[in-house]
């Protein structure tokens, strides 16, 4: 008898852990399939809410988690306004007045450019495997795939602003299928559905996500790939002040 007890403690710390390995696996495998070492393309933006429907069309230059460059190309009023990362900081150039202004961290989590997107969702230097716990928690059916469901709880020295996520990815293919953000108070806050798979710059991936609001009804943000490349060489002068003030 004691030692089929030693036998089931010993069986339980080993799924334990292992199910903590597999989830730390699982997250890298689905957030490197997304973003790449670096990345170039072409996304449309379109911001939905009660009272009124926009897009932007937007050219994008990423560098993993440390640099990015965005320019909007349309509609013509908002056309060359530039928004630059760099490590996690941020800064935004206005085209029609000229003007660069750099993003406090007092306004991290406020709307980028009127969407359901913060502008710390676009500095995220933060890597999921290193700054959360991560834990297997379930599984779930979403869209005809069943999921992994992975509770990500922040460690105690990390630079992130949720409490916790829920993060569901696809068992076929290792693709996020949804992501839940909590607050610090353990209420949901927004969710992200990711859709539209297809091949795309050489590897198979979500090529639409939708930002929806749980706090403000029909408000939500949509992301659409028109075209991306994937591990690309990018010249350093991408990421630069000379580049976000050159004129377009």
């Amino acid at each position: 008898m004691i030692l089929l007890k030693r036998f089931f403690f010993l069986f339980v710390a080993i799924s334990f852990t292992t199910s903590g390995q597999d989830a730390k696996e699982i997250i890298s495998k689905a957030e490197n399939v997304i973003k790449g070492k670096t990345a170039h393309g072409t996304v449309e933006m379109t911001v939905v809410n009660p009272d009124f429907t926009r897009t932007l069309k937007m050219e994008s230059w990423w560098q993993g988690n440390e640099k990015a460059l965005i320019v909007i190309e349309s509609p013509r009023r908002e056309a060359g306004n530039k928004t630059l990362k760099i490590g996690n900081e941020m800064w935004n150039y206005l085209k029609n007045t000229e003007t660069t202004i750099k993003i406090p961290p007092s306004m991290m989590l406020q709307s980028w450019n009127g969407s359901d997107f913060t502008n710390d969702d676009l500095v995220r230097e933060s890597d999921l495997s290193d700054d959360y716990f991560q834990k297997i928690t379930g599984e779930q059916t979403i869209d005809g795939e069943k999921c992994w469901e992975i509770e990500l709880k922040p460690k105690p020295d990390a630079p992130v602003v949720w409490g916790k996520l829920h993060y569901y990815v696809r068992k076929s293919d290792n693709l996020p299928a949804r992501v839940v953000y909590f607050d610090e108070n353990g209420k949901p806050v927004r969710r992200m559905e990711f859709g539209d798979v297809k091949m795309m710059g050489g590897r198979k991936l979500p090529a639409a996500w939708k930002m929806i609001s749980l706090t403000k009804e029909g408000h939500h943000t949509e992301f659409k790939m028109l075209d991306m490349e994937f591990d690309i060489k990018l010249k350093d002068r991408i990421f630069s002040f000379r580049e976000l003030e050159r004129g377009n």
